[in-house]
């Protein structure tokens, strides 16, 4: 696991974001590396604090990443995962759960007392892979903002 908080990586989480989010959705079109890549940078300049973990394969090649940050400006006790992606070939091998349990070690460390995050509803895969992971289910579901989809917010204590 590597925390890239140069951002040097940020180009890689792009790519994975957009493919990640075209396979997740039955989506032929792949969102452009610029709208991915906007979307993720905006996450990471939200606070001095947020970070970017960066997943590695044996071969050493870039296959998922996490971004956190405080929730709210001044809230120094919830961190907010706002995007985990994994490339859609490396699914089902680990890469997720080890994002998300350095994640969680990371966040623990920078003295947050709890992190969370949303989630689609109808994305069984990542659902099942934060309760397993010890996640839980807070307040009732809400519609995303552009698409209507509906999200569920997560909610793990560190």
């Amino acid at each position: 696991m590597i925390v890239d908080r140069a951002h040097q990586h940020l180009a890689d989480a792009a790519r994975i974001w957009a493919e990640a989010t075209a396979a997740r959705d039955g989506d032929a079109e792949v969102a452009s590396l610029e709208v991915s890549g906007d979307r993720i940078h905006q996450a990471l300049d939200a606070s001095p604090q947020s970070l970017l973990l960066i997943s590695v394969d044996e071969r050493g090649s870039v296959v998922g990443f996490a971004t956190a940050a405080p929730r709210s400006p001044g809230d120094e006790t919830t961190a907010e995962l706002r995007y985990i992606g994994v490339r859609p070939d490396a699914w089902g091998r680990g890469a997720g759960s080890s994002l998300l349990l350095s994640a969680a070690a990371l966040l623990r460390e920078a003295g947050f007392a709890r992190a969370v995050l949303e989630v689609y509803a109808d994305n069984a895969r990542a659902v099942r892979l934060y309760e397993k992971l010890g996640w839980h289910r807070i307040g009732a579901g809400h519609p995303h903002g552009v698409s209507g989809r509906l999200l569920e917010d997560y909610s793990l204590d560190l």
